[in-house]
């Protein structure tokens, strides 16, 4: 794109936000002895990360965040039943006494803010700031990227 380079690969996210927890470079995510990848949870649904330390448990769903307009990240840039889905399990997770946090990548070095996709899905939207009010977390990084190497950049700011 004229602002950034894009990463497109869609298996970066959950490998590189992996990484970042265990390597201690996302504050909000420090404290936590366990990261695993993939675990089972809700109805019929995984987890992309699951920090433990004791009893205490962190559900992490991590998205992949491409679209920029006007350095606006948003998401998502279709609509999402299963990204949906993911809301509604997370706030689940809350009611029952653990942790919940939307992870976006955004996977370029463009933008300065994040926000939902209201004029793609809407009913995503509502339900990520009904999400919010409910106890989920929202964290938002960008990366920095060139030709050879990826990595986890700043936290992002985020309006809903």
């Amino acid at each position: 794109m004229p602002g950034s380079l894009v990463g497109v690969n869609t298996m970066v996210p959950n490998r590189l936000v992996h990484a970042a927890i265990l390597a201690d470079k996302v504050e909000a995510l420090m404290g936590y002895t366990s990261v695993r990848a993939e675990v089972r949870y809700g109805k019929n649904s995984r987890i992309d990360l699951l920090l433990e330390e004791g009893e205490k448990r962190c559900f992490v769903e991590v998205k992949n965040c491409t679209l920029v307009k006007d350095g606006i990240a948003c998401f998502p840039d279709a609509v999402t039943t299963r990204g949906f889905k993911h809301l509604q399990e997370l706030q689940e997770q809350v009611r029952m006494g653990d942790r919940a946090v939307m992870f976006y990548l955004v996977q370029r070095m463009d933008a300065v803010r994040f926000r939902p996709a209201d004029c793609i899905d809407e009913k995503y939207g509502i339900e990520l700031r009904k999400a919010v009010k409910n106890g989920v977390e929202i964290l938002v990084y960008d990366v920095s990227l060139d030709l050879k190497s990826i990595a986890l950049n700043r936290a992002l700011p985020f309006e809903l």
